[in-house]
């Protein structure tokens, strides 16, 4: 299995546990702490999202510049001496964020957040808490950046599995074994932070080449990487804003145990980075050797085939979601109110993801080209209009408004935003990614998806349900890997021992 590949596994793998964890003990979360106390854990990944402005992209940087780097080995002082340059003031960030964080609770508990049943001494408490475990986790955020600049996801993604199932299989004991309180719960998650940022560092460190002195913190290469990195960490503040402005004002505007509905139907569109993300972490600093060497065509090649990859992973999920959001959702919960409440915001909510997700590779293309101004001026200008949609459509319709808004989003980011880009970077390649990497396996999940919706009316029982959706599913994921040339041609070589495709792998030393 080629470098590429092995490193898209690892990631999936990882990315997978790390979903399972999460998903398989939520239920068993609003059991243990009511459905207003998991609005709070919704607070916590809105803060999450938003400290991770004080990234700066550096971890972006980071990733950018071990993979330039490490196509030669002579650069091994300077590949340490780079991590030892972000990892002090990144450290520092942390603590200034953790900082502001404690500082807001107050005022949060206060007079932002609706309580209904929740003391607000006890927010307060838990936002503390909360502040605290974002700080800790911080700094994992800029290793993981440098492994996967590494391009060691095989090391990388077992200490995130790891992390996830320490959390989580955790979180849950404290809360039977210990104290079923909120507060309980967040004490954890700041323990499991603080070893996630510790197991990552020392995994990075560990990684590197050796070089003949010790790492130095040296002002030059900040101020090398600072104009990139402050490029990404533009499109990062836009980023958190377009991801999390409906979350924010949502929490101003509906009682906290309706946000937690809200929440729930979130995390579980969101889950679509699980696929996305592994995809995007090993093809970036692919992207960017490619890149550095010059292979036009080697790169369109890649390009191609990770974006039918993520069709054939990501539509065959949402598609099946959309049409069976509510059956889905009563299965996983086992309550009928909570299925009722979140189907509607779950369909809006993943098929905003889902064109989010299909993007993920032309931006991974953008930021290995060193193109960040794209994003950055789409970003801002979608920023000046959202909040206002978002707070006129929440006003009138609910939180099925601001949903819409998600989608409306991610509907131009597809339609203008990927227009643009293919001007500069591969011109020639932009109705090849509508037609044959998006347009046609959607034509398929949808047909196939469709018929199953059909015949779904004729089952009765929670057990067949169940079967009968994984059945669907599995139907449209076969077609699609059929129909799909990066996965049948490996697939046919491995069940029948021939060279189904060939591809010419000449380098094309043309600029970009």
């Amino acid at each position: 299995m080629s470098g590429l590949k092995l490193n898209i596994a690892a990631n999936f793998l990882g990315s997978a546990w790390a979903a399972l964890m999460s998903f398989l003990f939520i239920p068993f979360y609003i059991r243990f702490l009511g459905i207003e106390s998991y609005g709070l854990v919704g607070v916590f990944l809105i803060l999450q999202a938003t400290m991770t402005i004080m990234d700066f992209g550096s971890s972006t940087a980071i990733n950018r510049e071990l993979a330039r780097l490490s196509v030669e080995q002579k650069h091994a002082q300077e590949m340490r001496d780079a991590v030892r340059t972000l990892e002090l003031p990144y450290w520092g960030l942390a603590l200034i964020a953790g900082v502001i964080l404690i500082l807001t609770t107050p005022f949060l508990s206060s007079h932002w957040l609706k309580l209904n049943r929740l003391p607000t001494e006890t927010v307060t408490q838990t936002l503390r808490l909360m502040s605290l475990a974002v700080a800790l986790q911080l700094p994992s955020s800029l290793y993981g950046g440098g492994l996967m600049g590494l391009q060691l996801q095989v090391k990388y993604n077992p200490l995130l599995a790891f992390s996830a199932t320490f959390r989580n299989i955790g979180a849950v004991l404290i809360l039977y074994l210990l104290s079923p309180t909120i507060q309980a719960f967040f004490i954890w998650q700041g323990l499991a932070a603080l070893l996630q940022s510790l197991m990552t560092g020392t995994a990075l460190w560990q990684s590197l080449p050796k070089a003949t002195s010790l790492s130095k913190f040296r002002f030059h290469l900040l101020a090398r990487l600072w104009r990139f990195s402050s490029g990404v960490g533009g499109i990062s503040i836009f980023a958190v804003i377009l991801t999390q402005l409906d979350k924010i004002i949502l929490s101003r505007l509906l009682p906290l145990d309706l946000f937690g509905y809200y929440i729930l139907a979130s995390t579980v569109a969101s889950s679509l980075n699980r696929v996305a993300g592994p995809i995007f972490n090993a093809l970036y600093p692919r992207f960017t050797q490619l890149i550095t060497m010059e292979r036009l065509e080697e790169l369109k090649l890649t390009y191609h085939n990770a974006c039918q990859l993520m069709s054939m992973l990501v539509l065959p999920i949402v598609i099946v979601v959309v049409f069976f959001s509510r059956q889905i959702l009563l299965l996983w919960t086992q309550d009928a109110q909570i299925a009722e409440s979140t189907s509607l915001l779950l369909r809006l909510l993943i098929v905003g993801s889902a064109l989010n997700a299909l993007m993920h590779v032309p931006y991974a293309l953008q930021l290995a080209s060193g193109w960040t101004t794209l994003t950055f001026y789409t970003n801002f200008a979608a920023a000046l209009v959202l909040g206002p949609m978002i707070y006129f459509m929440a006003s009138l319709y609910g939180p099925a408004g601001a949903a819409a808004v998600w989608v409306f989003l991610n509907t131009c980011y597809v339609l203008v935003s990927l227009q643009i880009m293919h001007r500069r970077l591969l011109p020639d390649q932009k109705w090849k990614w509508y037609k044959t990497d998006v347009g046609k396996p959607l034509i398929i999940v949808m047909s196939i998806t469709f018929f199953g919706k059909l015949l779904s009316g004729y089952i009765s029982t929670a057990s067949f349900t169940l079967l009968f959706i994984i059945t669907v599913y599995a139907t449209a994921l076969l077609c699609l890997v059929s129909f799909t040339p990066v996965v049948r041609g490996p697939l046919l070589n491995r069940l029948f021992g021939h060279q189904s495709m060939r591809y010419d792998h000449r380098e094309n030393r043309s600029r970009i």
